[in-house]
């Protein structure tokens, strides 16, 4: 990488737009924009943000399903150095309250309904006075309210009112804005305790995306399909900046939907893609997948050897690299390059970003980890957030005095310097004294020629402590017992990891599955502990 020049999201906006004006830039639900359109849009937008006395450094919400509108908005936004909190559209009403309270949320920019979700009535059940006139005594700092869709309550404005007011706002472009402003606040999903603002800056979030474009080979009019939700960092920075700072085109959808994917992928000819073990398993197999001949080339995964090769082999792939990273990091801290040995690439192997420093730590003595020992992984460097937002305590606590933030991964290196991500430490469970990584027993699992996808965690045991239990999705039009699929690992598991309870399930929607398709991993756990009948012998 060519020495870094720290810039604004408006300087790389404009830089984009003046080389790539006629290019396509967005394609999002039929709708499209060239960069240039991309530009005027989001001058308009800020225009509008201004003139409802949005300023640098207020922070500003986004809540709605990925569109052209949501884009416009974050865009503008950063453009008058404000901040956008992007609020995960799976949030009930209480943690849609506590993330705009705890963010001092100035304005709104909400849909009316998404996903059969009326955010107008939730909003109406945490904020009465958005029927008549804000700011309610509940969020005293939220002044506007911008909806999106035809259900604008008394007290809120419309997205065309924010427009025209707008065409009449007068005051002077561009605005002052740092390359070290906070430009984002990423709320962490809070699986364990109320989610944490993590503050990621204009040169946090750009340098990361140009970063990791290199690394999966995107440039200027390439096709990059990403449904990874607007909301999460991997929807931010490794899919709308990665395209912003190549010029890239990318294409998306509202939610995911697999056959959506594919087709979107197929008729536009799509060259890039990016997801996680769940989302590339769901799309090879759907039933319908081989109607959908991809053009991909190249594009990142957080996934497990067995699906990486699969990606590579089915889905054309052949540049496929993998990915490690946190909210905290803005986020990658590794990725491969598209041209690394393939056998590394698929095995999880990745090269750490430049100018990044990473260390493993033995997570119950401190001592740093020398390469093919794993440990804790630490990050130091320009990626590093800058803390969390009115939490001093949580942020002494993440992030060393002299610079090291506590990821709550392990890791492992090898002899040149590639990172291997192995599990979240809090995953690792001990089977009579041998520690036991879900994603091993997983990546083992999806070879089995009946499983769709599996989930791995641990459950008590009162001789052992703690013992496998898998959850797992058949193929369609397959059947298997558990008794099944327990005898087939004994034969490719050491018994320690071998599967004690299996469960057959239709989905993981319904059990605990995140907006980007990630499991949770506790609240899986916990309906372990119904299904097999071991809540009495649930650990204190």
């Amino acid at each position: 990488m060519t020495t870094w020049k720290k810039q604004t999201l408006a300087e790389t906006l404009a830089a984009t737009a003046d080389a790539h004006a006629q290019d396509e830039a967005l394609v999002i639900s039929g709708k499209r924009l060239t960069w240039a359109e991309l530009r005027d849009n989001v001058r308009e937008v800020a225009q509008g943000l201004r003139a409802l006395g949005i300023s640098r450094g207020d922070h500003v919400a986004v809540c709605m399903g990925n569109s052209l509108e949501w884009v416009i908005f974050f865009y503008a936004t950063a453009s008058i150095g404000a901040v956008t909190v992007p609020v995960n559209t799976r949030f009930k009403a209480d943690e849609l309250l506590y993330c705009l309270k705890q963010a001092d949320v100035k304005l709104l920019f909400v849909t009316d309904r998404f996903l059969k979700i009326n955010f107008i009535d939730m909003l109406r059940g945490i904020c009465p006075a958005v029927d008549q006139k804000l700011p309610d005594a509940a969020l005293p700092l939220l002044h506007t309210v911008v909806v999106l869709g035809k259900d604008v309550p008394k007290g809120a404005i419309s997205f065309a009112d924010l427009l025209n007011k707008g065409a009449v706002c007068e005051q002077h472009w561009p605005p002052a804005v740092s390359p070290d402003d906070v430009l984002l606040m990423q709320f962490t999903s809070g699986t364990t305790s109320y989610p944490k603002g993590v503050m990621l800056t204009h040169d946090n979030m750009l340098r990361n995306a140009t970063c990791v474009a290199a690394r999966f080979h995107l440039k200027a009019r390439d096709r990059y399909y990403s449904a990874r939700p607007f909301y999460h960092v991997a929807g931010t920075t490794l899919s709308l900046l990665a395209a912003l700072t190549t010029g890239a085109c990318l294409l998306s959808s509202p939610s995911f939907e697999p056959e959506e994917a594919l087709a979107t992928m197929w008729s536009e000819e799509c060259t890039h893609t990016s997801g996680n073990d769940t989302m590339f398993l769901m799309m090879l197999n759907h039933p319908n997948f081989d109607q959908y001949p991809l053009k991909l080339r190249n594009g990142w995964a957080s996934a497990g050897p067995e699906v990486s090769r699969k990606v590579i082999e089915l889905m054309g792939m052949k540049g496929l690299v993998q990915a490690y990273g946190l909210s905290e990091a803005s986020p990658n801290v590794c990725m491969s390059h598209y041209d690394d040995d393939i056998e590394k690439r698929i095995d999880g192997w990745a090269h750490i970003l430049d100018d990044v420093e990473v260390r493993l730590v033995d997570p119950e003595t401190g001592a740093v980890m020398p390469p093919g020992r794993s440990g804790e992984i630490q990050v130091r460097g320009w990626s590093v957030m800058q803390g969390y937002y009115k939490m001093p305590e949580q942020t002494a606590k993440a992030i060393t005095p002299d610079g090291w933030l506590h990821t709550g991964d392990l890791g492992i290196m090898d002899e040149d310097g590639r990172l291997k991500f192995l599990t979240r430490i809090k995953d690792v469970f001990r089977v009579g004294g041998e520690n036991v990584a879900p994603a091993e027993v997983e990546d083992v699992l999806h070879k089995h020629p009946k499983i769709k996808q599996a989930q791995v965690i641990g459950v008590p045991d009162p001789r052992l402590v703690e013992v496998p239990a898998a959850y797992v999705i058949l193929m369609e039009g397959q059947s298997a017992t558990p008794q099944e699929i327990i005898s087939w690992s004994k034969e490719r598991l050491a018994n320690f990891r071998v599967p004690r309870y299996v469960q057959i399930v239709d989905s993981f929607e319904k059990i605990g599955m995140t907006g980007s398709s990630k499991i949770q991993k506790n609240k899986l756990r916990a309906q372990a502990l119904i299904d097999f009948g071991l809540e009495d012998t649930k650990k204190t």
